[in-house]
């Protein structure tokens, strides 16, 4: 169908009166119009993502019912085992977030697929560990992680409780292109599936099975457990699970924001409710300042990312997420190795956007890194293949976006796990007189000063898609031989998975392709150039590392401006 006619099969439906009033109020809008309606929203591995509201390129009950619709078929293929193993379903705070997930079971029902639902908001991590726990053949989660309110998504977990891999997308994907009209997709009621036995509600069981294996994080050395925390989940779904866990490892003092303990899907206290910002953090700052707190938490909608803030004698400095990822490392590796358990064939896994620092501290512990693409589903598959193979043990995994997973309970980045251990390791140092702070300056001293940023370029509707694709074909055919007055040494160029050296060798790159490049300078400079897979952003992402802290930072603020000047 062309866009006017799909736009005028949506006005003839019988729809909600929200989605009616949203119609009638574009109708002489052919922009607006050809926005919502010239695609659908787009799934992949990551599931898909998008803005609420009316329209097939728009995230609403119908567009829900389309994709539940693809997986109810893709898990009908795979038997009758996999049918009757079923699937769990939760969902965050956002905004129709409890009605999706509700019409995803329906759906699921309607082929006779057992649907497991959360009866309250629960993290991302949660569903994997949920995965694994009652043995489901699938998972969903709906959420659209840190995005503003006005988005909302659906991710879907294989049986393994990892980010569905590419097969098993595209095959969902096959199945959604199939369905000729999402207004005839048949749904059943929810009363008829608890009848059937085909309908769980799932709650306080498997709190306390999660709950069980984060205690497995706690160590046996003595810490400050009477340090004082603020935890914000940001209205959230980390609630539950971050302030429990905390209580269970044994901390006395800790104090929730409360405005922010409101479940709300409206986000009010906050313009963006991403850990990563510092405004995030401004009512933790209040309620730390006025108990004296060491240390902030916050998590984001669906708990898989942490933001940590630390006071430095004068105010909380928020810690980056190479910079956590780095302590958390050496923590770990610090502690094992204390304790004999640091096995030797141990591998580091990270992103091929995330610093360098953590890579050096595992090298000195004689620890592998490996680097996979942007996204935890590819860390996931590490854990996979660790797992079959023997030959490797899993010992840690993070990305530069504020997602870390330690224990493999979960396949998915957990911001639950790490809020307890961060808290924990905080706790630590503090016993000795230090904070993180104090800590991340030993490891600059030891390893050098590592510093990143990262440029963001939104791309908005459809022209914004084409822009970004424009910007990563100019600068394949224009490859620069020099950025910031440093020679460029090395091109990856992981849609045609090669890396082209400065000597003219060519290598191949053993990773799976994605639209992605990355420059390496003949310092140890890098830059690396991605459309992000679930916002409307072009990111360009920014590594240096230097003697000193002053001359890291120069040098990354002149590489930075001249990466800027290269995509103008």
């Amino acid at each position: 169908m062309s866009v006017k006619e799909l736009f005028k099969q949506w006005e003839q439906q019988t729809l909600p009166a929200y989605l009616v009033e949203e119609l009638t109020a574009i109708a002489s809008d052919e922009q607006a119009i050809e926005d919502r309606f010239y695609q659908y929203v787009s799934f992949g591995t990551g599931g898909m993502r998008g803005v609420l509201g009316a329209g097939t390129n728009r995230m609403n009950l119908y567009t829900i019912r389309r994709v539940a619709e693809g997986l109810a078929r893709y898990v009908e293929a795979n038997g009758e085992d996999a049918k009757a193993r079923g699937v769990v379903i939760a969902y965050d705070t956002r905004h129709f977030s409890y009605e999706f997930a509700c019409e995803t079971a329906r759906v699921l029902g309607a082929h006779g697929i057992r649907a497991y639902v959360y009866k309250e908001p629960r993290p991302t991590p949660q569903l994997s560990f949920t995965v694994r726990e009652v043995n489901a053949y699938a998972g969903v989660v709906i959420t659209a992680s840190h995005n503003p309110k006005q988005y909302n998504g659906f991710k879907v977990y294989g049986e393994d409780g990892a980010q569905l891999v590419p097969a098993g997308a595209n095959a969902i994907v096959q199945y959604m292109h199939e369905i000729e009209d999402i207004f005839a997709i048949e749904v059943a009621e929810l009363e008829q599936l608890v009848q059937q036995e085909l309908f769980t509600w799932l709650l306080e069981e498997l709190d306390a099975a999660y709950l069980k294996q984060l205690l497995t994080l706690k160590d046996t050395r003595e810490v400050a457990l009477d340090m004082k925390l603020v935890y914000t989940p940001l209205h959230g779904a980390g609630l539950v699970p971050v302030r429990e866990g905390l209580h269970a490892f044994g901390f006395t003092d800790v104090a929730v924001v409360e405005a922010q303990a409101i479940q709300d899907g409206a986000f009010p206290t906050v313009s963006y409710p991403n850990p990563e910002e510092a405004a995030a953090f401004t009512l933790a700052v209040e309620l730390g300042q006025r108990n004296g707190a060491e240390l902030l938490l916050a998590t984001d909608p669906d708990a898989d990312r942490l933001g940590v803030a630390v006071w430095n004698g004068v105010r909380y400095e928020l810690l980056t997420g190479n910079q956590l990822g780095a302590l958390l490392l050496h923590y770990l590796l610090a502690t094992k190795q204390q304790d004999g358990t640091l096995s030797k064939n141990s591998v580091v896994v990270k992103t091929i956007v995330t610093a360098e620092l953590g890579a050096k501290i595992a090298e000195s512990y004689g620890i592998v890194t490996e680097n996979t693409l942007t996204g935890f589903k590819y860390i996931a598959e590490k854990i996979a293949q660790y797992e079959a193979t023997g030959e490797q043990t899993y010992l840690f995994g993070y990305e530069e976006s504020y997602g870390y997973l330690i224990e493999t309970f979960v396949r998915d980045k957990d911001a639950v796990q790490v809020a307890l251990k961060v808290a924990e390791m905080a706790a630590f140092y503090a016993l000795q007189g230090n904070t993180l702070l104090d800590q991340l300056e030993r490891l600059y001293e030891e390893f050098g000063y590592y510093q990143e940023t990262l440029v963001s370029q939104v791309f908005e509707g459809k022209n914004g898609q084409e822009e970004m694709q424009a910007i990563l074909q100019h600068l394949r055919e224009s490859l620069p031989k020099e950025i910031a007055g440093l020679a460029v040494q090395q091109v990856e160029d992981y849609l045609v998975g090669q890396a082209t050296l400065v000597t003219g060798e060519i290598k191949a790159l053993a990773l799976p392709k994605e639209n992605v490049l990355k420059f390496v300078l003949a310092d140890g400079t890098w830059i690396a150039v991605r459309p992000s897979g679930t916002e409307p952003k072009c990111k360009f992402y920014i590594g240096v590392v230097d003697s000193t802290m002053e001359a890291a930072q120069q040098k990354l603020e002149m590489v930075k401006q001249a990466v800027v000047e290269l995509v103008k």
